[in-house]
């Protein structure tokens, strides 16, 4: 019995690792440690080079619930994600779970983005304007750069 209930606790416990990094197409991914250093870099293996394992431009959301800038630039982003869907990848971090990634990337102030093209280096940015308006039009521009950088 204690064998078969392990067994449905792993199965569970993988069950809900799969859905947290398996989000459908044009759907933002909420994502720890070691889904980033799989999905995007290990930076703990290559801390001096960045080498991106993904297979689109991708956008990194670092993040806290209790942010309210955060929670204005989240469905901005989920739009986003959809709007470009096959085109880019939406990843969220969240900093209050993710200290030691957060730091690892010099998170010292949240909204902040990680954009990463396919190829180059990637952009950090941090922050919103002053509008959702203004601020989905910043976004769109940083996607169109994301994904038109060769």
């Amino acid at each position: 019995m204690k064998n078969l209930l392990s067994l449905v606790g792993v199965l569970i416990v993988f069950m809900l690792s799969v859905h947290t990094t398996s989000g459908a197409e044009g759907e933002i991914i909420k994502i720890d440690k070691s889904q980033f250093k799989t999905l995007i870099m290990d930076y703990e293996k290559n801390p001096t080079v960045w080498k991106y394992t993904g297979k689109l431009p991708c956008i990194v959301d670092f993040y806290a619930d209790w942010c309210g800038p955060c929670k204005t630039a989240s469905p901005i982003l989920d739009e986003l994600a959809r709007k470009y869907k096959g085109q880019i990848v939406v990843y969220k971090v969240n900093t209050d779970q993710e200290r030691e990634l957060a730091t690892a990337f010099g998170i010292s102030g949240i909204p902040a983005f990680l954009w990463v093209p396919q190829n180059g280096k990637p952009a950090m940015t941090s922050g919103i304007s002053k509008t959702a308006e203004a601020t989905k039009e910043e976004f769109e521009k940083m996607i169109l750069d994301l994904i038109h950088k060769k």
